[in-house]
């Protein structure tokens, strides 16, 4: 079925074009002009942070040929045995890639209990003190702040070499970021059951408890879940201070220049990252029920 499309006059035509073009000319203008402040901010930036791309180019050779030393040479007709040889460690390497789990896992349970009982109180529509909420987002900030290997090196410092000082840094730094993150979710929720629950004469613990925890739940798990990811790569470099777990290995590999257990380190790494990111990624999707849009 043919259409009819009416011409505009030309008289009534030509100030719409102009006044698009115009219009289209101040855009570009702004977007030239955005991009020009973005480019001064980023050399200002290197500048200042004294990042030379000459000095990048010059050595990148370096880093490739870095990299191509620390892979062995396997020959097909001796695989196994090479293979072998490469891996000649790989009992003592799962143990400690198990502790390295076994921190990432202890520091992200520790950190989350606090962040579930803390980010309550920093949450504008659930606490009317602006005192407990600027108290309760200042320690969330200063925990998640500090960075972990920092934490690690006072830990320590404090109580020796091992896996404590790991778990302990994990579990603060956690505890900040989970803590902002579930924050954020609980000043989301649906306020009608936090209403319905006040007026029934609920205390302020029984109305968290009835009518916001069960709205949260599945985001706080899957939150959760991502921080696990994070932290077993964190708890990987632990070990460079002491704080234990199989980077303990790695950094004397690096230091003592044996390019093949550094090789055979960060692929145990990269394998064990890569199926825990697998199966939590599976299981944060079912508790957020987007699996069936995949």
């Amino acid at each position: 079925m043919a259409h009819a499309v009416t011409r505009l006059p030309d008289a009534q035509l030509s100030p719409m074009l102009a006044a698009y073009e115009a219009a289209v000319r101040e855009r570009r203008r702004h977007s030239f002009i955005a991009a020009a402040v973005v480019l001064v901010c980023i050399a200002l930036a290197a500048w200042m942070g004294e990042v030379k791309p000459g000095v990048l180019f010059a050595n990148a050779g370096r880093l490739t040929s870095y990299f191509a030393s620390i892979v062995p040479t396997l020959r097909w007709d001796a695989l196994g045995a090479d293979l072998a040889e490469w891996y000649w460690n790989l009992d003592h390497w799962l143990k400690l890639l198990l502790d390295t789990i076994l921190i990432a896992y202890l520091g992200t349970l520790i950190g989350a209990i606090g962040a579930f009982f803390l980010c309550f109180l920093a949450c504008a529509n659930l606490v009317r003190s602006p005192f407990i909420r600027l108290a309760a987002r200042r320690y969330l900030e200063f925990c998640r702040t500090v960075p972990e290997l920092v934490f690690a090196l006072l830990f320590v410092v404090a109580f020796g070499l091992g896996p404590m000082p790991g778990v302990l840094a994990l579990a603060i730094h956690t505890m900040g970021a989970l803590g902002k993150l579930f924050a954020e979710v609980v000043e989301n929720i649906d306020m009608k059951p936090v209403e319905g629950a006040i007026a029934a004469g609920a205390s302020w613990p029984k109305m968290v408890r009835f009518a916001v925890v069960p709205q949260v739940t599945s985001n706080f798990a899957s939150y959760g879940l991502l921080r696990f990811e994070i932290n077993v790569r964190e708890a990987s470099i632990m070990g460079f201070v002491g704080a234990g777990g199989i980077g303990q290995d790695l950094v004397e590999a690096i230091r003592k220049f044996y390019y093949s257990d550094v090789s055979a380190i960060l692929l145990l790494i990269i394998a064990a990252v890569m199926i825990i990111d697998l199966v939590t990624e599976q299981i944060r999707h079912r508790l957020l029920g987007v699996g069936g849009h995949r």
